[in-house]
C-alpha cells in the first residue's frame, strides 16, 4: 500500500514540479496512517520526518517495519540510501526545537527556487534551512520589495530576506533569536551575491526588540513567529494565540501609511483576533499561498495586513 501510495503522489507531484520549475517539494504527508512520515524531496536528496505514533509493535517489529519502510522509499524514488535523511519528531514539534542540533554531519548543498540560491542541511538541524510550504509567499514578498525597505521577523535562514533584497528593496532587516540562523542567513546572502554592507542582521528577541523601536519604519513586514517559544535567551513564554494581537498592532505601528504586513504561524487551531487589531484591512491568504505539493495538507494560516493610508 505504502510503495503505490508514493509512487503515485511522485508521479502527480514531479509533473507539476516540471510544469513550474520546482526542485524542492513535499511529496508525501501523513497520506496513510500506517505509514506517519513527511517526506520531501530536495533536488535529489529525500528528507523523511518520522512522526511519533500509538502503536503495539515490539522493538525488534519495530525495526523491521521501519527498514522495510526506507527500503521501499529508496526503491520509489530510485536514489542511494546516503542520499535519504531522516528525522524522527513529535506531532507537534514547537519550532523552538530548530536551535538544537542534532547532528554534526554537515551535509550541505545548495537547491534553486525562483532564481535564488539556498543553503539546505538535511542533516543537522530538525528543519532543513527553507519552508517549501512559504515559496508562494517568498515569491509575492520578492514582488512587492522594489524600493521598500523591509523588515523580516522569527526570519530563521533569511529567505524572504534573500527574495526582497533581490526584489530590489532598499533595505532588508533581518531578526532572529538565533545566532546560528542569522548567520545562515547572511551566507544565503552572500550566495546570492547580495551586498551585506546594505542590509541588518539583528539577533535579538522580536517581542524586546519591538518594544525598543517604535521610532522606526518600515514599508513591508514578514512575521512568521513560532507557535511557543521559551527560550532562554527571551524574557517570559511566547505563545501565538496568546500575544498574537499585541505582536500584529507592535508590526502596525512601525509599518508606514499603506504598508504591508505578512502574517503567518503553523499553529492549527490558530483563531484571529480581527477586532482587537488597529487595521481592518485584513485579508486571509492562505489559500491564495498554498502551493500544490501542500493542497490539503497545509498546517498553517498566511494572512496580508495592511496599514491604512494617512487622512488629511
Amino acid at each position: 500500500m505504502f510503495e503505490n501510495r508514493l509512487r503515485k503522489v511522485i508521479k502527480i507531484r514531479s509533473k507539476a514540479a516540471r510544469k513550474q520549475n520546482v526542485t524542492c517539494f513535499r511529496v508525501y504527508d501523513l497520506d496513510m496512517p500506517e505509514f506517519p512520515f513527511c517526506i520531501d524531496w530536495y533536488d535529489g536528496r529525500i528528507y523523511v520526518a518520522e512522526y511519533q505514533r500509538q502503536h503495539t509493535l515490539d522493538e525488534n517489529q519495530y525495526k523491521e517495519w521501519f527498514d522495510n519502510s526506507i527500503q521501499v522509499i529508496t526503491g520509489v524514488f530510485a536514489v542511494e540510501p546516503t542520499m535519504i535523511f531522516v528525522k524522527h519528531r513529535k506531532v507537534i514539534e514547537e519550532r523552538v526545537a530548530q536551535y538544537h542540533r542534532l547532528s554534526d554531519a554537515s551535509r550541505e548543498f545548495f537547491v534553486e527556487e525562483g532564481g535564488h540560491s539556498f543553503i539546505v542541511n538535511l542533516s543537522d538541524y530538525l528543519d532543513t534551512g527553507v519552508f517549501l510550504d512559504h515559496r508562494l509567499t517568498r515569491a509575492m514578498v520578492g514582488q512587492e520589495s522594489l524600493n521598500k525597505k523591509v523588515l523580516n521577523l522569527f526570519a530563521y535562514t533569511g529567505t524572504f530576506s534573500v527574495y526582497a533584497a533581490k526584489g530590489g528593496a532598499s533595505e532588508v532587516t533581518t531578526i532572529d533569536l538565533s545566532n546560528t540562523y542569522l548567520q545562515w542567513a547572511r551566507r544565503n546572502f552572500e550566495l546570492n551575491g547580495i551586498d551585506l554592507q546594505k542590509h541588518l542582521f539583528i539577533a535579538c528577541d522580536v517581542m524586546e526588540w519591538l518594544n525598543e523601536n517604535k521610532h522606526v519604519h518600515y514599508d513591508l513586514i514578514v512575521c512568521d513567529p513560532p507557535t511557543f517559544s521559551n527560550s532562554k535567551k527571551m524574557d517570559g513564554i511566547f505563545d501565538v494565540q496568546r500575544d498574537h494581537v499585541k505582536l500584529i498592532n507592535q508590526c502596525l505601528a512601525i509599518l508606514n501609511p499603506g504598508g504591508r504586513l505578512y502574517f503567518s504561524t503553523n499553529f492549527t487551531k490558530f483563531r484571529i483576533k480581527t477586532e482587537d487589531l488597529n487595521s481592518s484591512l485584513i485579508k486571509d491568504i492562505t489559500r491564495k499561498t498554498t502551493p500544490f505539493d501542500f493542497e490539503g495538507k497545509l498546517d498553517r494560516w498566511c494572512y496580508l495586513i495592511e496599514k491604512e493610508e494617512s487622512r488629511p
